[in-house]
């Protein structure tokens, strides 16, 4: 296998938050329903420790306040730790205003359980696209130094179909910079194809996965894989009166994902997000 280091990004969240499930439940009864980020993100720190994988973990705000030892055992281990918002609302439902006060409220609750402020963002479901890159330069100006928010793919509920699908850097004249890893698709008859994570890794054969992965790497593009805990646990709460399309993204698969990411984590090599943008700032590629 080739060495082509990848990157290994976990959006920790609660099952609850997922976008199949929004708006489901009110705020305010968060914390009365069951949760199960704790076990799973354990179960998940687990596999990566075996294959000495050190990951970046974009954590909800909302998460960090409430459980702020899992996040620093998390930290602790080696791991990034990013932001994930606050409360997993929308950045393109939000007002400028809004969406920094929600961000600052995350970062306060990363820094009460790690110590640490986080380096990198992660917006939502993929929800920052071209119609809300006044995002970026909010997120340089408070001191991020990058996003993992672009998806290049077109989607029902997400997306930014016409985005750029490699690393980039922005520049916005004022001294802030902030560097942008999209989420990893690759052209097939003329359309950018997911593979790397979510869904889309859960319901495809392994074979599949890892050769498109492979055929990525072996052109000299690293992998940003991404992954929810919820995703791992077969025993997550069913939700009644859901569409077959909910049902099928929020629940199918999650009984084999495991084991699938355990073959992933044996057959490439991955890195943090951080740790991949010093590499490559080093390198001088594709950023200049």
């Amino acid at each position: 296998m080739t060495k082509t280091q990848n990157i290994f990004t976990v959006d920790l969240e609660e099952w609850f938050v997922v976008e199949a499930l929004a708006g489901r439940h009110a705020l305010d009864d968060w914390p009365s329903l069951p949760s199960r980020v704790i076990n799973n993100s354990l179960r998940l720190l687990e596999m990566l420790k075996r294959h000495n994988v050190r990951a970046t973990w974009f954590v909800l705000g909302w998460c960090a306040e409430r459980y702020p030892d899992l996040i620093q055992e998390i930290f602790a281990a080696g791991h990034e730790i990013g932001c994930h918002s606050y409360h997993h609302r929308r950045v393109d439902s939000l007002r400028p205003d809004q969406f920094k006060k929600d961000t600052e409220r995350a970062v306060n609750a990363i820094l009460g359980a790690t110590g640490a402020l986080p380096y990198g963002y992660r917006a939502p479901s993929w929800s920052i696209n071209g119609d809300n890159t006044w995002a970026f330069e909010t997120l340089a100006e408070m001191g991020f130094l990058y996003d993992s928010s672009v998806f290049p793919i077109k989607h029902d509920l997400y997306g930014w179909p016409d985005g750029p699908r490699q690393p980039f850097k922005l520049d916005f004249g004022n001294g802030h910079q902030l560097y942008e890893l999209p989420a990893t698709t690759y052209r097939l008859l003329g359309k950018n194809i997911p593979v790397a994570g979510g869904g889309y890794f859960r319901h495809s054969p392994y074979w599949y996965s890892r050769k498109v992965i492979q055929s990525l790497n072996d052109a000299g593009h690293p992998v940003v894989f991404y992954i929810h805990p919820w995703e791992i646990d077969p025993d997550i709460p069913r939700m009644e009166h859901l569409s077959a399309i909910q049902r099928f993204r929020t629940y199918s698969s999650t009984s084999i994902l495991r084991y699938k990411i355990e073959r992933l984590l044996s057959d490439f090599s991955f890195t943090t997000a951080a740790d991949y943008l010093k590499l490559f700032r080093k390198k001088r590629i594709g950023f200049e």
